[in-house]
C-alpha cells in the first residue's frame, strides 16, 4: 500500500493506493486517511473510459466527513485493463465485491455519468450495502437514443467543460481504447437510467447541470418526478455540463453534504455556479 498527499483547494489530502484482486483482476483503489469514525463511507464511481482521477475534486473535499473510496473500476484508469470492456451490471458486481473485499458493509454511493446506472445496479442487487445513492449527470435512456444522437450530445459537451479536464480524460480513454469506449458507451445510451430511479428504495439524490446536453428536457424530469418515490430530491446547478465532480466541486459538495446532514439545500454564494432544489410534484 502506497500513500499519496494531493494538494488541493480542501488542503492537502492523504490517499491510501493500492490493488486489490476483484474477480482475477487488479483493481486499484484510493481511501482517504485517515479514517473518518461513526461515518458512512462515501465511495465515488466514475463515468465509462474515464478513471477515479476524474471525482477526486469532489472527493477530497468530501474527506473532512467521512471515509472516500475512489477505485477505478476494472478495466478502467490504473486498474488492469481487460481484453473488453466489461457491461454495467458486471461493473456492478465487481463493486459489490470489491466493497467486500474492502470490509465496507455499508456505503454512500456517489456515480457521475456511467457511474450513476453502476451505482443503481449495485443498490438493486445489494439494498442492504448502500444507504444512499447520489446521482451527479445520470446519463441513459431514451435522451441518449440512438448512439449518434449520444455521440453528437458528447462532442456538445466538451467545448463546455473545464479544459484542465483533458489532462485526465485523454490518456484514460486512449488507454481504455476506441472499441472499448464505443462499445460501454453506446451499453450507457440503452440503459434507462431515470426510469431505474423509480425502483429504488434507497435515498436519491440527483444533481443536473445546465449546460448537459446528456441530460433530458426539464419537462422530462418533472414527468418521471411525478412517479418518484419521496425520497428523491432534485438539484440544478447552474452553468455546470456533464462533469460536475470535476467543473463544480466545491458547489457538488456543499448540495450532498447539505442532504446528507439532512440541512436545507441552498445555494453556495461562495463557489460558482447556482444550486437549487427543483420541487417535484408527486401523484
Amino acid at each position: 500500500m502506497a500513500a499519496r498527499r494531493r494538494p488541493g483547494s480542501a488542503g492537502t489530502v492523504t490517499w491510501n493506493e493500492r490493488t486489490v484482486q476483484v474477480g482475477g483482476l487488479d483493481v486499484f483503489v484510493r481511501t482517504s486517511t485517515p479514517p473518518v469514525p461513526d461515518a458512512t463511507p462515501i465511495v465515488h464511481v466514475h463515468g465509462f473510459g474515464i478513471s477515479g482521477a476524474s471525482l477526486l475534486p469532489t472527493a477530497e473535499r468530501l474527506t473532512t466527513i467521512a471515509t472516500n473510496v475512489v477505485p477505478d473500476l476494472p478495466g478502467h484508469g490504473r486498474s488492469e485493463r481487460w481484453d473488453h470492456a466489461m457491461g454495467i451490471p458486471a461493473l456492478a458486481e465487481a463493486l459489490v465485491e470489491l466493497l467486500g473485499l474492502l470490509e465496507m458493509d455499508r456505503v454512500v454511493l456517489v456515480g457521475n455519468s456511467m457511474g450513476c446506472p453502476v451505482s443503481l445496479e449495485v443498490a438493486h442487487m445489494a439494498p442492504e450495502l448502500v444507504e444512499r445513492v447520489v446521482l451527479t449527470s445520470p446519463a441513459g435512456g431514451l435522451h441518449n437514443q440512438p448512439f449518434r444522437r449520444a455521440m453528437r450530445q458528447m462532442l456538445q459537451d466538451i467545448p463546455r467543460e473545464d479544459a484542465r479536464m483533458a489532462r485526465i480524460a485523454l490518456p484514460d480513454y486512449a488507454r481504455f481504447g476506441p472499441v472499448n469506449t464505443a462499445n460501454l458507451f453506446a451499453e450507457l445510451t440503452r440503459f434507462p437510467t431515470l426510469e431505474r430511479v423509480l425502483r429504488t428504495n434507497v435515498p436519491t439524490l440527483a444533481v443536473i447541470g445546465t449546460l448537459d446536453p446528456l441530460m433530458p428536457p426539464p419537462t422530462r424530469v418533472m414527468e418521471l418526478a411525478r412517479q418518484a418515490h419521496p425520497d428523491l430530491t432534485v438539484v440544478i446547478i447552474e452553468g455546470a455540463a456533464h462533469a460536475v465532480n470535476f467543473s463544480h466541486p466545491g458547489e457538488l459538495t456543499h448540495v450532498i453534504r447539505s442532504w446528507l446532514e439532512g440541512r436545507e439545500i441552498r445555494d453556495d454564494p461562495d463557489e460558482p455556479g447556482l444550486s437549487r432544489v427543483v420541487h417535484l410534484p408527486r401523484a
